[in-house]
């Protein structure tokens, strides 16, 4: 796991990509550098009255530049007011955080990585450092599509949309199983419904999985215990163990770990 860091950064640009869906370069002196695939950062705010870092995952990086990309959907007034900033101002970030993607599980192997809404973003870096044989990246959408273009520069990429306006009309396991997509490994990110369904797709396929829970957090450093799931093992005394998603993941072997 990389060493974690706090350092204030300054963006280096960002634009709307899709409706309340943001892209940001940030210029960092140490996490660019340390970042792995499926790590996230927390981000401060700079009204004081937000105490509390939001968790992004990491879209993107820039060694040669020291910089990191975030995707993030406007949900609430700390990323509202992240969208509102501009080049030249700066923000306080800590990280990198959690374990991120096995990616020495894939070398020599097909995978398949299967992405729905704001957890398609950390896909592109996954994709990018992926050392496996053949690369199939299945994404899932409401309606509006976002970075499948980016995304088509490393596999076959495969699109289903609940309103059936681009790809496939339903889910982004109807549109693997349409077109019979196969793979050695799989890896996911999104919500869990969505996790829930590769979990057990994987499980009657034989397939190894890993999946990046989402989930809401405090600390981001595994301090507080404000974002936990239970593990699938229970020890001698039949006890069920809490994993801690910032600290223990948030990438998991989807048999470690109960989704609900």
């Amino acid at each position: 796991m990389s060493e974690k860091t706090k350092e204030t950064c300054i963006i280096m640009s960002q634009i709307k990509i899709a409706s309340a869906i943001y892209s940001m370069w940030l210029k960092t002196k140490h996490i660019a550098k340390t970042a792995k695939p499926g790590q996230f950062i927390s981000v401060y705010s700079n009204d004081g009255s937000r105490i509390l870092p939001r968790p992004i995952s990491i879209c993107e990086l820039n060694r040669e530049q020291g910089a990191v990309r975030i995707v993030y959907r406007v949900t609430g007034k700390g990323t509202e007011e992240f969208s509102r900033l501009q080049t030249g101002d700066v923000l306080e970030i800590l990280g990198p955080l959690g374990n991120g993607f096995p990616l020495e599980q894939t070398k020599g192997k097909n995978v398949l990585l299967i992405a729905g809404g704001i957890g398609i973003p950390p896909m592109i870096e996954t994709a990018k450092q992926l050392p496996g044989k053949n690369t199939v990246i299945a994404l899932g959408y409401r309606d509006e599509l976002f970075l499948h273009g980016e995304l088509s520069g490393y596999g076959e990429v495969l699109i289903a949309t609940e309103n059936g306006s681009a790809g496939m009309k339903g889910n982004v396991l109807d549109a693997i199983k349409e077109q019979k997509a196969e793979a050695d490994i799989l890896f996911a990110c999104g919500p869990t419904p969505m996790l829930r369904a590769v979990k057990a797709y994987a499980g009657e396929n034989h397939v190894p999985c890993w999946v990046s829970v989402e989930e809401r957090m405090a600390c981001g450093i595994g301090a507080c215990l404000g974002c936990v799931c239970s593990s699938a093992k229970v020890d001698s005394h039949s006890l069920v163990h809490n994993k801690r998603i910032c600290k223990d993941g948030p990438v998991f072997l989807s048999t470690e770990v109960e989704l609900s």
